[in-house]
């Protein structure tokens, strides 16, 4: 039934990317399919060529090249290896969904010990393995390094970016390939990248308007289940016009993030605030600590001769204190106040960032603001 379904399909597809609002969403930009995703590698590796840039005399480094040397049947003393011109590095790559043996990936390569820079550097062969300890994928290549770092015999150095990290683009091969079950389970699912039971509701809807009733099922408010082809052969063409049909989302919920280092602040356009009067005044209190010394003298008089004779130093505090007020505004929020109404009162005080903090909080604690206050 779905073959026959599928064939009839484009048509209703042309059809419907006329009728759909300008403002919804694709299913691709708004959910995942479970099971399609990328895989981490990582990997141990060393890095040569360096032009006196490497590790110096790394314990590690040295062991490193004894062992690697040692392959080759070459047996070498690894107190007498120096790893000026090379450095351990580690090696760290994502594995595409579907990746195939012999396909490439780009890697990442950054120092473990002490080289300051892995520019002209070229890393040998190393296995790149996943979380189960596999070997899914063989890193080697020239490393291609943005940063730069100079020092000079006085000790003084200029460093522009990251010298000690480098990437090589195409620079693993892939060996192993992930299993998915893509291609196995009976249903695909949907995972919303942000979770809400409305969005969820939605996207059910939009498949089933478009591919038949009961097709999806929401799961709950991040997942939706959806009856997928029998004949895997049809699965790719399935998913493709799944995740092009377009999806009405759901309004946000209200929400004021605040960032209390940057004071940086966003708040949502279903921000609302009921009845309140905020006054919002400066008080500026300033003391100024000085310190006043006196010259005593004593005066004797002898044989009707005045005789002065400076005596001990007398300090005193002279303490000012200043208060500066300026005066409170206040500003009155009535029913059904919107964001730009917030923003505008707010503004016309001439509240700072951390002013509009503490008005924001006053009226979440006053149970004025109807949004989620979130300090990050």
């Amino acid at each position: 039934m779905f073959r026959l379904f599928l064939s009839l399909l484009a048509p209703l597809w042309m059809l419907m990317g006329l009728t759909f609002e300008a403002q919804a969403d694709r299913i691709k930009d708004v959910a995942s399919i479970a099971g399609v995703r990328d895989n981490h590698l990582l990997g141990y590796g060393v890095v040569v060529g360096l032009a006196g840039t490497g590790d110096g005399s790394s314990t590690l480094t040295q062991a490193s090249l004894e062992n690697l040397i040692s392959q080759f049947r070459i047996n070498v003393d690894g107190n007498n290896l120096t790893a000026k011109n090379a450095a351990a590095v580690m090696i760290t790559a994502n594995l595409p969904p579907f990746a195939k043996p012999g396909q490439n990936i780009d890697i990442t390569v950054s120092t473990l010990g002490g080289a300051k820079s892995l520019r002209g550097g070229t890393l040998l062969m190393t296995p790149l393995l996943g979380a189960d300890g596999q070997t899914y994928a063989i890193a080697q290549g020239n490393l291609v390094v943005g940063g730069l770092g100079v020092s000079g015999n006085d000790g003084s150095s200029v460093i522009v970016n990251v010298p000690t990290v480098g990437r090589i683009p195409n620079g693993a091969v892939v060996e192993r390939m992930v299993d998915t079950p893509f291609l196995n389970n009976e249903n695909i699912i949907l995972n919303l990248h942000q979770g809400d039971f409305s969005t969820a509701n939605n996207v059910a809807d939009a498949v089933n308007d478009v591919f038949g009733g009961d097709v999806a099922v929401p799961l709950d408010s991040s997942s939706v289940k959806v009856r997928a082809p029998v004949d895997p052969s049809q699965r790719v063409s399935f998913v493709s016009l799944l995740e092009n049909i377009d999806v009405e989302m759901a309004r946000p919920k209200a929400r004021v993030i605040v960032n209390s280092r940057t004071g940086t602040i966003v708040i949502g356009g279903d921000v609302r605030v009921t009845p309140a009067v905020v006054t919002h005044g400066s008080l500026t209190v300033r003391v100024q600590e000085d310190t006043n010394v006196t010259q005593t003298a004593e005066t004797t008089t002898t044989d009707g001769v005045t005789t002065t004779v400076p005596g001990d130093a007398v300090t005193t505090q002279d303490t000012q204190i200043t208060i500066e007020q300026e005066p409170a505004k206040a500003f009155i929020f009535d029913p059904g106040t919107e964001l730009s109404d917030i923003v505008d009162a707010i503004n016309a005080v001439g509240a700072g960032a951390a002013d509009m903090v503490t008005i924001l909080e006053a009226l979440r604690e006053a149970g004025a603001l109807r949004a989620e206050l979130i300090i990050i």
